[in-house]
């Protein structure tokens, strides 16, 4: 089974996509860690970023053999990544692994278009969301940064990501929309995996 979770950046994705995992035993795939992946290579001044391994699992990305867990949440790349995603040849590249990964077993996969591009005939699909003040304050809460300027970098990715040619953000057409302002992990988690024993 896959459940596709998508949706902006800080508007519990990830949290909520983990958890659910972990209430049904399933893998988590963290979809945005590998856009961050190659927009650190990039960085770095990797001659060809998509050529650099990654791999996912146990809490853990690594990027060419070294852990970048950490590394890749820092505000230079989360800018990058955003624009490295608007790319098509890394669109491609990079949904043709993700794909690969989700093709056999249990998935929690979240990101910005698992189930419109990735997976659309995942058998669970949620777009999660929260006002821009909520994914503002979020967001500013993990990364230690002024929420004023978080709030305007959003801005910006969010643009990005509604209005590039590949694969803009939006919910799939059967998509389940949940508004995660004020809500805590568990409350959003709860009902997914609801939702999820429902269909299975």
């Amino acid at each position: 089974m896959l459940i596709a979770i998508d949706g902006p950046a800080g508007a519990g994705k990830s949290t909520v996509a983990r958890a659910v995992a972990d209430a049904l035993g399933f893998t988590y795939l963290d979809s945005g860690a590998m856009y961050r992946c190659v927009a650190l290579a990039e960085l770095r001044g990797a001659q060809d970023p998509l050529s650099c391994p990654i791999e996912l699992g146990g809490g853990q990305v690594t990027l060419d053999g070294e852990d970048v867990t950490a590394a890749i949440r820092t505000p230079e790349v989360s800018e990058l990544a955003s624009q490295v995603a608007a790319r098509p040849e890394v669109r491609g590249h990079l949904v043709a692994l993700q794909r690969a990964m989700i093709r056999d077993g249990d998935y929690v996969a979240e990101g910005r278009d698992i189930g419109t591009v990735v997976a659309p005939d995942a058998e669970l699909k949620v777009f999660l969301t929260a006002s821009p003040e909520e994914r503002a304050r979020r967001r500013a809460a993990q990364t230690g940064a002024e929420a004023a300027r978080v709030m305007r970098e959003q801005q910006g990715r969010d643009t990005r990501d509604a209005t590039r040619e590949h694969s803009p953000l939006e919910p799939a057409s059967d998509a389940l929309r949940f508004d995660t302002t004020g809500l805590s992990v568990d409350e959003v988690a709860q009902e997914i995996v609801r939702l999820a024993q429902a269909v299975r």
